[in-house]
């Protein structure tokens, strides 16, 4: 099982990245797919969620209007839109799937990848 983050790196305060994961090793498209970030002395939060078959989606409050997540099951990927960057939206940015199985949650997730908002 893999997934693999790319797209992150450095950008000015008000402008936008895509931050794209691909999956390989497990069948993606049965699998709700999450981006989850985590700054410098803080815990992982969730940023956003796109469910198996891309019909639903959720964010967190503080991205909500400026961050897009969407999928493409042909391809096994994930993407993440990010607009209007704020210097707070600076973390490792993570890739994560999630499906239930039986009576638990079977979970991979990658290695992530660096984001910064800064001038």
């Amino acid at each position: 099982v893999q997934l693999v983050e790319s797209g992150g790196g450095l950008v000015q305060p008000g402008g936008s990245l895509r931050l794209s994961c691909t999956a390989s090793g497990f069948t993606f498209s049965t699998y709700g797919m999450r981006w989850y970030r985590q700054a410098p002395g803080k815990e992982r939060e969730l940023v956003a969620g796109i469910s198996s078959a891309g019909g639903s989606t959720n964010y967190a409050d503080s991205v909500l209007g400026r961050f897009t997540i969407s999928r493409d099951n042909a391809k096994n990927m994930v993407s993440l839109q990010m607009s209007s960057l704020k210097p707070e939206d600076t973390a490792v940015y993570y890739c994560g799937a999630r499906q239930w199985v039986g009576a638990k949650w079977n979970e991979y997730w990658g290695q992530g990848i660096q984001v910064t908002v800064s001038s």
